[in-house]
């Protein structure tokens, strides 16, 4: 496994590949009734359905007008490229003019360049938006013949959410967690390599990854799951995409109009090894450690790093919080900036952007070359999209994209793979690393009931 280099100020718009011909696509977008105060919840009952969501925003996607698959180093520009033919050939009505509204493309990109999986976007045939008390439907057909109209979209729909999907008792008749590619006793000596590098010079700091594999009695029901998880980690974005599900709380890049957002996470305390009625634990514990705020500063330089020469102004907190989550705690800073408007008189989109920065020092290490190569080297597994961008885009460039992290792969109905990485730095442990990687685990653990 190999990782990607740092990428350039400004995503190349160089030649790609032939692509496949972009298909002529008709949308209709149209505002509807607020919804109901469980959100996009009460849509999310479809397990092949595309989930992007937080606290009831977001979005939920059924079916597919359109489909695109790249993979190697030049799958961004390959995905992008595609994506601005598709919206150039598009003729869509929208009436909501929200971010998300109109067209969109949900999509997932591989961790590494040379990676197995292919990174993929997927249009959906029907896309319902939530944000706040404003809520959309759209329609998008590649059928030239097909009605495009409210009454055509809203029949559509019902037809789909007439096939919900079978929830089951999760947790019983033999469902287990096994090994995965990387053992526990793997992933120490792992941990242990690292730790040398770091303090040979080599590095400023590495994040190793480990898996372990649900095998389910009963096929996964991933709508029940995806529920699961957006009502116990409501601060996170829960997502699906093509058999990838999870709730992260990173989110890599939010592109609204002019102004882009992200959330950086390092620094991590596991709140199940918490002492009990102790005030202000979790701030002395990562706040006052070295070691945790060490790492959470050398992820925010990076990324201040990557986005600096796309930006006109940038807002970074001089002091992180700290995130509470069910399973662990975080340190946390959020950063707002102004994109700056290109030669050619254009923004880089959420796409864009996404490219620049991944990976992160959260997900790679810091010098990214160096960590990439040590990775690949101690890692020894393919992460698939684990830890790569996951997240949607629009015509006008808006999305999100957050970090595919508290998740895993729907291998088959019965076989769900885990992943779960930590930051090393020369302060780390190797069974505190092992630890705190069980501890990101746990919410896809619980979901399933494992």
């Amino acid at each position: 496994m190999m990782n990607d280099s740092p990428g350039s100020p400004l995503p190349s718009a160089g030649a790609v590949d032939e692509l496949p011909a972009a298909p002529s696509l008709r949308s209709i977008t149209f505002e509807r009734p607020p919804m109901s105060e469980h959100g996009l919840l009460d849509y999310v009952v479809r397990d092949d359905s595309f989930v992007w969501g937080r606290r009831g925003n977001g979005m939920v996607g059924f079916g597919e007008a359109a489909r695109f698959a790249s993979s190697g180093p030049g799958r961004f520009a390959e995905a992008r490229a595609w994506w601005d033919a598709v919206v150039r050939a598009a003729e869509s009505r929208n009436d909501a003019g929200l971010p998300g509204s109109g067209p969109v493309a949900f999509a997932s990109f591989s961790f590494s360049f040379t990676s197995a999986r292919p990174s993929r976007m997927i249009v959906p045939e029907i896309v319902v938006g939530r944000r706040d008390d404003a809520s959309w439907l759209t329609y998008t057909t590649s059928d030239p013949d097909a009605e495009l109209s409210v009454a055509a979209a809203e029949a559509r729909l019902a037809t789909l959410l007439d096939d919900v999907s079978v929830e089951h008792e999760l947790g019983e008749g033999g469902d287990r967690l096994v090994e995965g590619q990387v053992s526990e006793d793997g992933y120490r000596a792992h941990v242990a390599a690292g730790v040398e590098a770091i303090k040979a010079g080599r590095l400023t700091k590495l994040v190793l990854a480990r898996d372990a594999v649900a095998e389910l009695s009963a096929p996964i029901a991933v709508a029940q799951v995806l529920r699961e998880l957006a009502l116990r980690y409501a601060d996170c974005w829960t997502y699906s995409v093509d058999g990838l599900i999870g709730s992260t709380p990173e989110m890599l890049v939010q592109v609204e109009g002019d102004t882009a957002r992200a959330r950086v996470l390092a620094g991590t305390l596991d709140r199940a090894t918490a002492p009990a009625g102790e005030p202000g634990y979790a701030r002395r514990m990562l706040s006052g450690d070295e070691k945790q705020r060490h790492e959470h500063s050398l992820a925010i330089d990076s990324l201040t790093e990557q986005l600096g020469p796309l930006v006109t102004g940038m807002n970074s907190p001089k002091e992180p919080f700290v995130l509470e989550l069910p399973n662990v705690w975080h340190l946390a800073s959020d950063v707002e900036a102004r994109l700056s408007v290109g030669a050619d008189g254009t923004r880089p989109s959420a796409l864009d952007l996404a490219e620049v920065l991944h990976p992160t020092a959260a997900v790679c290490g810091t010098p990214t070359e160096a960590a990439g190569a040590l990775i690949r080297q101690l890692e020894g597994m393919d992460r698939g999209p684990y830890a790569g961008p996951v997240g949607w885009v629009d015509a006008a460039g808006n999305g999100e994209f957050g970090i595919a992290l508290r998740g895993g792969v729907v291998e088959t109905p019965t076989r769900v793979r885990l992943y779960a990485g930590c930051g090393i730095v020369a302060a780390s442990d190797p069974e505190a690393e092992l630890a705190e990687s069980w501890a990101k685990m746990r919410p896809m653990r619980e979901a399933l009931n494992l």
